[in-house]
């Protein structure tokens, strides 16, 4: 018992160093499992080095280096210009929009990489009169429910994670999770910031400075984005023109066979997964990557430096130290600690808890690589669906991100055009992503694990 309980601590202890020295988080798990596996638990090195996820590593460089491409040749910059130009001026749909466009970018491998709409998506609401708290959490939701793709991050560390120790979890059942949820959290957010007076025909706020007429709604309390205000913001005149509204290019031959290989892809993960087949992603993302590079040799150069070596590391250090205390016991541990609660349900209820208040302030991919094998024990004892639990948990960790503590929160902030509104979306932001702390594991679990248990 002293061993497995020593290891968990050095386990935690490696997250506070990494936060406290802004230190990467996979090196110092990878160096810690080395020494834990080899001084404490007397494993080999190969032993250890066999923890290390190869299956996430093949996912993750894939993915990211076909979309890179996809990035690089300005496939991705087309498809938004498209997508804005036919909506107009039609404001109730932007921020539907928004969503739409974030989710598929962060769907493509790196779910930061929706933050690229979160300057335009400022600017538009500035432009457009509409709250910057329902266009943030537009951009905010979106990221968190293309995240979860089974071509992006959050859904390739859950689902691999949850494969490798045995859990039946489609990916596409996740995926559909994490939408649902997430379209749930922007209709509240059109209810609660101004989307239903957007229905309102010929209500022309003034351009010059709409957003000033916000600045009542939610206002009080104290709050500050002295954290922020260090960020460059887009700047624009109320007579600039918005993405789409400008003269556009077409798609050029290199950015057509890039559109047809993205959707060649997500066509082939469906195919497989509704044949009962366990699609490769990683691999079919490097065949149809491979082609793109013999159509566009220029563009997949640029590509490379695009591949999320970083967070390969970062997934790859946790989940090799998760290893080693699979091996000391550590994990069957945490599980009779959970058992202990007494009721299953509320066990489910305190490790989603647990992942959406740490994730508020810390890695939500960290989170996942270690929360989810940790959860592992509780759903061996067969009294939870496994596949219910860890959908639970990564939905529960992501939803939170758009707290200003977090990168996605930050810059959401940040890009607020109006500087008077970024201490009110500072306060609303830590509001919204505290009560998702809350609100999402008694909804997901209520609709996800209480259903299964029944079964």
């Amino acid at each position: 018992m002293t061993i497995e309980l020593t290891a968990l601590v050095i386990f935690v202890g490696v997250f506070a160093i990494s936060a406290m020295r802004n230190a990467h988080l996979g090196v110092l798990m990878f160096a810690a499992a080395s020494g834990v596996g080899l001084w404490m638990a007397h494993m080999s090195m190969k032993s250890i080095i066999a923890g290390f996820p190869i299956e996430i590593l093949v996912l993750l460089v894939g993915v990211t280096y076909f979309f890179g491409i996809a990035h690089a040749n300005g496939t991705i910059d087309r498809i938004i210009e498209a997508a804005l130009a036919r909506v107009g001026h039609r404001r109730v749909l932007l921020p539907a929009v928004f969503f739409v466009l974030t989710a598929g970018i962060a769907s493509m491998g790196s779910p930061l990489g929706g933050l690229v709409m979160a300057p335009i998506g400022m600017m538009v609401a500035d432009k457009r009169g509409i709250d910057p708290m329902l266009m943030g959490l537009s951009i905010g939701t979106g990221l968190s429910a293309g995240a979860f793709a089974p071509t992006s991050l959050f859904g390739i560390v859950t689902y691999g994670t949850a494969q490798r120790a045995g859990v039946d979890l489609s990916p596409l059942v996740l995926f559909l999770v994490a939408v649902v949820m997430n379209l749930l959290l922007l209709v509240t957010a059109y209810v609660l910031f101004g989307g239903l007076r957007l229905l309102r025909r010929n209500v022309a706020a003034p351009a010059a400075a709409p957003s000033a007429k916000l600045a009542a709604v939610g206002a009080g309390g104290g709050g500050s984005a002295a954290t922020t205000t260090s960020t460059p913001t887009p700047q624009t005149s109320a007579g600039a023109d918005l993405p789409g509204e400008r003269e556009r290019k077409p798609f050029t031959m290199n950015q057509i066979a890039t559109v047809i290989a993205m959707v060649g892809l997500v066509g082939t993960v469906i195919a497989l997964s509704l044949t009962d087949r366990n699609p490769d992603i990683g691999v079919l993302a490097f065949a149809f990557g491979a082609v793109l590079t013999m159509l566009d040799p220029e563009s997949a150069k640029k590509a490379i430096p695009r591949i999320d070596w970083p967070t390969v590391l970062l997934v790859g250090g946790i989940i090799t130290f998760v290893g080693v205390l699979d091996h000391i016991g550590a994990i069957d541990m945490f599980g009779e600690f959970a058992s202990h609660i007494g009721q299953p349900l509320l066990a489910a209820l305190f490790i989603c808890l647990v992942a959406g208040l740490v994730s508020a302030f810390a890695s939500t991919t960290g989170m996942l690589a270690a929360l989810v094998p940790l959860a592992l024990p509780l759903v061996a004892s067969g009294s939870i669906p496994g596949w219910a639990l860890i959908c639970a948990i990564g939905v529960c960790a992501s939803i939170v991100d758009v707290s200003p503590f977090s990168t996605v929160g930050a810059t959401l902030v940040a890009t607020t055009v109006d500087e008077g509104q970024r201490p009110r979306m500072t306060r609303m932001l830590t509001r919204w992503g505290l009560a998702m702390v809350v609100v999402g594991p008694i909804l997901l679990v209520g609709v996800l694990v209480v259903p299964g248990m029944a079964l």
